[in-house]
């Protein structure tokens, strides 16, 4: 053989050699990857090739699947009730993909997950029958609230505080999941992007806002723990007005007649007094006011229920001036409607935050359980007189103070309003917040923070108790029916 044939020789078997390599390695190691690629147009064939499993509410389903006519696609999803339940369920499309519990649970839905292959189904390859996601959610908080907050621009969230289930989780404007779920869906989508409210967003878990005088409560909690004052009732060291250290300015209370002088901390909570809450954050300093807060779950990056919810921020590098405006919500502190829940939850459960949760379980197609989350996981924040104390000074904002729109006959009821500045200089629509907790004889309970970001209304009407105080009364009733 001549040298130039036993060199093109071996250079034909290194190419086929190389090819075999490649093979087995696309066969071997990338089969997985490229058969859930989403550009796989027959990973979505076989994902709509039977009907998906269901999200279930109070034990009935909050989802379906509807047969199509004229596609590959054999199923599209459907909804019951889309735009009350869209917050929980998100949605799940032929063409945009999931979110919310259908991302998460998207392969238990269509029966891919491997935790609902039998032994024969492993042999075989066969494709699952699918499972179920049961929810926590109460189908009458859930309608209370939607209905309550009504055409306004906010969010609710309520939580049982002994087991962290949450009852009701709603977002406004919403959407119906049902008109993205197909492929001829476009007009539809472009519409929800374009709108300026944003319906896509879930402003309950993935929109934090300054959260204004409901933190006033976290700053409560620690002066109480770290023994700036004994009690709620023994006067405050603050003078009205107060200055904010380091400035000539002046932090004003949101009523000038209120005693807020040196008030106690169960009198600056009814009256919402900035100057008693400003001038404790920035004698606590920001270092134990944020260790404080992380303690409740701000700054918390994997606060996950399971859909992961957006950061609360307390924030860092501040001076003492911006350190006192954080006292009352405002500079850069953010939170989302679950977090504020979460704080009220917490001081009703005797200072103990149960993990708050919207799955129950995962089951395959015969009921049975593959995963199970257990209720009342819990985790101290304060003690339990910080927490008898509070609750006590959150009764009096109802019964005597800024809250009376969230009384309800026959039941203990405490709660913090809020209203938040918005834009540099308050230029924009204040939001309007309102958290609480609701306890009756029988020994239900729930927690609950509202904001209403956009009513309509004018600037001057906006406050926590005309707007939010209402939608938490209205899920607290709610909640105590069952």
């Amino acid at each position: 053989m001549n040298k130039t044939i036993r060199r093109t020789a071996v250079f034909t078997l290194l190419l086929v050699l190389a090819l075999l390599v490649r093979a087995t390695w696309v066969q071997t190691y990338q089969a997985r990857a490229l058969a859930d690629d989403d550009h796989n147009r027959r990973k979505t064939i076989a994902q709509y090739a039977q009907p998906l499993g269901d999200i279930i509410v109070a034990g009935s389903p909050v989802t379906g699947s509807a047969r199509t006519e004229g596609s590959d696609l054999a199923y599209k999803r459907v909804y019951k009730d889309g735009d009350l339940y869209a917050a929980v369920t998100g949605y799940s499309s032929q063409a945009y993909g999931s979110t919310q519990l259908e991302g998460i649970y998207s392969h238990v839905l269509d029966g891919t997950d491997t935790g609902l292959a039998g032994p024969l189904d492993t042999l075989t390859g066969k494709r699952s029958a699918p499972g179920d996601v049961v929810t926590t959610i109460d189908p009458d908080v859930q309608e209370a609230a939607y209905k309550a907050l009504g055409d306004d621009k906010g969010a609710a969230v309520a939580i049982d505080p002994k087991s962290g289930q949450i009852l009701g989780m709603v977002s406004t404007p919403s959407y119906d999941p049902s008109g993205i779920s197909g492929t001829t869906d476009g007009d539809t989508w472009k519409k929800l992007l374009a709108d300026p409210d944003k319906p896509l967003t879930n402003r309950a878990l993935r929109q934090p806002l300054a959260p204004g005088s409901t933190f006033k409560l976290v700053v409560a909690a620690a002066a109480l723990e770290d023994g700036l004052y004994a009690s709620v009732d023994v006067p405050t060291k603050s003078p009205s007005p107060y200055t904010l250290p380091g400035t000539s300015t002046p932090l004003p209370n949101e009523s000038a007649s209120a005693p807020c002088e040196n008030a106690s901390l169960r009198v600056a909570l009814r009256y919402s007094c900035n100057n008693v809450f400003g001038k404790a954050a920035a004698d606590l300093g920001q270092d134990k006011v944020r260790a404080m807060a992380e303690k409740f779950g701000f700054n918390d990056e994997k606060l996950d229920v399971p859909v992961r919810a957006w950061e609360s921020v307390y924030p860092t590098g501040m001076d003492k001036a911006q350190t006192a405006l954080s006292g009352i919500g405002q500079f850069e502190v953010t939170a989302t409607p679950l977090q504020m829940a979460m704080v009220s939850a917490a001081l009703a459960n005797g200072g103990e935050l149960a993990a708050p949760h919207m799955v129950s379980k995962v089951t395959d197609s015969d009921g049975r359980t593959l995963e199970d989350f257990a209720d009342g996981d819990t985790e101290r924040i304060v003690s339990a007189s910080t927490a008898r104390q509070l609750r006590s000074a959150m009764v009096t904002v109802v019964e005597e103070g800024t809250g009376t729109n969230a009384r309800i006959a026959g039941a203990e009821v405490g709660g913090k309003t809020g209203t938040a500045e918005n834009g540099v200089g308050n230029s924009n629509t204040p939001y309007a917040w309102f958290t609480s907790y609701a306890k009756d004889s029988s020994g239900r309970e729930v927690a609950v923070a509202v904001v209403v970001e956009d009513s309509g209304a004018a600037a001057s009407e906006v406050s926590g108790n005309g707007l939010a105080a209402p939608v938490a009364r209205a899920m607290m009733e709610a909640a105590l029916r069952r």
